[in-house]
């Protein structure tokens, strides 16, 4: 399998794709003194962003090594659509679109965070190379999740959902938004402690849009 055509960028400068040999990196490489960017990669079929525009390995491991060369400090790797109404997408077939683009980009030096709902997944694409898990299952995360977390040790984002893809928009009903939010977070985060993940692996994320 190629790895991407990214004529022009970094050390490529033909048609095809160049990879220098690189050591891996860790989260402790990532600068500390400014704002971290993320870029997005969504291997599916429709997610609302660019759902469709990088199915094959080939075009998802060539847009992120653009995005990973134009300076992305993290790349978010998706291979099921979060949107609400999104169909979701067998595990098996989850890891078939995300886990070559994982192993090119880790390759290629790449900070990865993989963006699944499944506890399959997860572990597939941490022995991939990837480096951080970003859930946005929220209270409906899988049972075997917490104890994945603190076997890995491996940060992981954590996010606040009601309900999943076909009733997130209806369960979105609150009186106080704020502090309901909050309050079923940090009951969130309190389960995984318990499972035994460390408080500082753990990165709230209240879920805006959600």
């Amino acid at each position: 399998m190629s790895l991407g055509a990214i004529p022009g960028t970094g050390p490529a400068t033909s048609p095809l794709p160049v990879i220098k040999k690189i050591t891996a990196r860790t989260l402790a490489d990532l600068p500390a003194d400014r704002t971290l960017v993320m870029g997005i990669l969504n291997i599916t079929e429709d997610s609302f962003s660019d759902g469709g525009k990088y199915k094959s390995a080939d075009d998802a491991i060539s847009h992120g090594l653009r995005m990973y060369y134009g300076g992305a400090d993290i790349i978010d790797v998706g291979g099921e659509s979060t949107r609400p109404g999104a169909e979701p997408v067998d595990p098996d077939e989850e890891q078939q679109r995300i886990l070559p683009v994982i192993t090119a980009l880790a390759k290629a030096g790449a900070i990865i965070s993989v963006d699944t709902m499944h506890t399959s997944t997860a572990r597939a694409a941490l022995a991939a190379g990837a480096h951080i898990i970003n859930d946005v299952s929220g209270l409906t995360h899988e049972p075997d999740m917490p104890a994945l977390m603190a076997e890995t040790g491996a940060p992981y984002v954590l996010m606040h959902r009601r309900g999943d893809a076909a009733t997130m928009v209806t369960e979105a009903n609150y009186t106080d938004v704020v502090s309901e939010v909050i309050e079923e977070m940090l009951a969130l985060r309190e389960r995984f402690v318990a499972a035994g993940v460390k408080p500082e692996a753990l990165i709230l994320d209240p879920g805006l849009g959600f």
